[in-house]
């Protein structure tokens, strides 16, 4: 279906790597491979070992080398990200980002405004407001030609296609340019499990790989097919039911909320109430005032105003009884095998049998990271290992959690970096020489 041309505004957010703020949240499974933090931290970037590839830097400009010394890139970039895989993408400048390899070879030359990493063999890019896409041998396949355009997946690209000055539509190209499913829709997401979702007359259906709908265009609203099954919400009474990816039916449309899916479980909601849902639509759990995700086998709940954590059993592991001061980033989340719980403003972690393996003694805490957890005794802070044994003693003014071997710290109210043998790695004019972490 055409429709009037809107203005469409993209925006690009760039990865540089950088820690920022105290206490930023960084994620450690961007590559399933090794991982090492090399001492040497002159830059804001962190210079980390993925996969057997260091960052290097040198006045201000950064490179890569393997971890036997060979030179792959030398420092000629003003920003890099870290390798996702075989690729990382780099920047001259904050506008203008392209592709390397492992080998440091150019698969996107560093002259476009947005680079994303290859989907399906294909990566896309930008320049000016126009989207086009490389494959993965480096060669421009399809020419900068769409407003806007998705990243490949199960072969296919949703794009929209201009029929004039005023009017276009979505539909999807393969890797050939060729437009394999006309472009008749309002709005068209990415093909998940062999489906894609679409949307016409304001109303959102289904479509298979010929463009067959396979689920009318009738719902307020769709979620993408997880694992078999996808939310569908009713168009008169704003509900929403369970389907599977035969289209059945699994439960009535009565639900007001669906907020995510964990580990084998949707969280549901009704009026102020929340739950679990198999994947056939059984509600085999309580109704809670508030449930997290399912992580490694364990969610936490709140009724009542307390906290407390159960399993996909439904087996009590920590009572509800316990607070969360909506402070602790991680809190009734296992990490490492711990948990970290609060009551009556103290802190402490329990293990997977419910069992307190540190007590409740502690003013503050984070999770804990790389077998260490920052903790406050008193006004200060310090290390303790997963046994509880103090590791740092408390002289930190703030101390954060550890991410790829580094932590920050505040000492006398400067901001310093360590790392796991509390020694120093920057900014360490100020860093007191007897402050180190004693292992048992």
């Amino acid at each position: 279906m055409k429709r009037t041309l809107k203005k469409i505004i993209l925006t690009t957010a760039m990865a540089f790597g950088v820690f920022g703020a105290l206490n930023a949240q960084n994620s450690k499974n961007e590559t399933d491979g090794k991982v090492v933090i090399v001492d040497d931290e002159s830059c804001g970037c962190e210079l980390v070992f993925i996969d057997g590839i260091q960052t290097t830097e040198h006045n201000g400009l950064f490179g890569f080398k393997r971890e036997d010394g060979t030179v792959i890139v030398e420092p000629t970039y003003k920003f890099v990200d870290k390798f996702h895989g075989n690729y990382c993408k780099v920047y001259h400048d904050y506008t203008h980002c392209g592709l390397i390899d492992r080998n440091g070879r150019i698969i996107v030359p560093v002259e476009y405004d947005d680079v994303a990493y290859p989907t399906d063999g294909m990566i896309r890019v930008g320049r000016n407001g126009k989207y086009g896409f490389f494959d993965t041998t480096g060669h421009l396949t399809i020419d900068l030609q769409y407003r806007t355009a998705s990243g490949f997946n199960e072969g296919l690209a949703v794009a929209i296609i201009d029929f004039d000055s005023t009017t276009f539509g979505y539909g999807f190209i393969d890797k050939t340019n060729k437009l394999v499913i006309p472009a008749t829709y309002e709005y068209a997401f990415a093909f998940e499990e062999g489906y894609a979702i679409v949307k016409e007359y304001e109303r959102y259906g289904m479509i298979d790989h010929e463009g067959n709908i396979v689920l009318p265009t009738k719902y307020q609203e769709l979620t993408p097919m997880n694992n078999g099954r996808f939310f569908a919400v009713d168009d008169l009474s704003g509900k929403a039911a369970l389907f599977d990816n035969r289209f059945k039916r699994l439960t009535d449309f009565k639900y007001d909320k669906v907020i995510a899916y964990t580990e084998g479980y949707f969280i549901v909601q009704v009026g102020d109430k929340q739950t679990f849902l198999d994947m056939k639509g059984k509600e085999n759990f309580k109704w809670y005032d508030l449930v997290g995700g399912f992580s490694e086998g364990y969610s936490m709940v709140q009724q009542n105003g307390k906290f407390g954590i159960i399993n996909t059993k439904e087996r009590t592991i920590l009572p509800i009884e316990y607070d969360n001061s909506g402070t602790r980033q991680m809190e009734y989340t296992f990490c490492e095998g711990l948990a970290m719980v609060e009551k009556n403003g103290k802190y402490g972690f329990i293990n997977k049998r419910g069992d307190f393996v540190i007590p409740l003694i502690y003013n503050s805490a984070f999770h804990c990271t790389e077998g260490l957890i920052p903790v406050k005794k008193g006004s200060k802070w310090g290390y303790i290992d997963k046994e509880g044994n103090v590791v740092c003693d408390f002289v930190f003014d703030i101390a954060s959690y550890f991410t790829w071997g580094r932590a920050e710290v505040i000492y006398n109210g400067d901001v310093f970096k360590i790392n796991s043998e509390g020694k120093c790695v920057k900014a360490c004019a100020n860093y007191p020489k007897d402050i180190k972490f004693n292992f048992k």
